[in-house]
């Protein structure tokens, strides 16, 4: 008899409580799979974007996650116009994918000062005036990039569902969302 390696994945309850456990991990540890997440976003002409980011903040009692971005970046052009995004984490150890949708809020200016004095000196520089994130330059290193405060925003994603699927021995997909108060449902993997 072989012992189920990921026993958290057989309960709703411990299958959402690994999940967060999970994000909250990438937020400390950066070599944890949820560290780099991707967001998807819809652009304002309407086509999918997603791009890799880091996640600050995870949690678990309000549901909520914290990015970090330049106020200049693509990203932000297209929350302004659909304020959600969709957050999608593969985690191999656990063989766990973590797919969450979030309405999402862009906060600037003097209301994230104290998360700016946490951001690194050596990480500061991904939030520069002098060039917009993917403006065309001649040549590969051809770019100034000197760090500004005042185009560093938090981005704060207020989780609306999230939908587990577990690739263990006998696969499980549950979905759990903020209207049900968490509560969980099974659903067909």
């Amino acid at each position: 008899m072989t012992l189920d390696p990921h026993p958290w994945a057989s309960e709703l309850v411990t299958l959402h409580a690994h999940a967060w456990q999970r994000l909250v991990r990438g937020v400390h540890d950066r070599h944890a799979p949820a560290r780099h997440p991707t967001l998807a976003t819809v652009s304002p002409d309407g086509l999918p974007a997603t791009r890799t980011v880091v996640l600050r903040a995870a949690d678990p009692s309000t549901g909520r996650l914290e990015l970090h971005t330049n106020l200049h970046s693509a990203k932000i052009a297209d929350l302004m116009a659909t304020p959600v995004a969709a957050l999608h984490v593969w985690d191999h150890g656990s063989r766990l994918q973590i797919r969450l949708q979030a309405d999402v809020t862009i906060a600037a200016g003097p209301e994230v000062a104290a998360a700016w004095a946490r951001v690194p000196e050596h990480s500061r520089t991904a939030y520069s005036s002098s060039q917009r994130p993917g403006h065309p330059i001649p040549g590969a290193l051809d770019y100034d990039q000197q760090a500004d405060p005042a185009v560093f925003a938090v981005l704060s994603l207020t989780i609306r569902a999230m939908e587990l699927l577990h690739l263990g021995a006998d696969h499980r997909r549950a979905q759990f969302t903020r209207a049900s108060d968490w509560a969980g449902q099974w659903l067909v993997p």
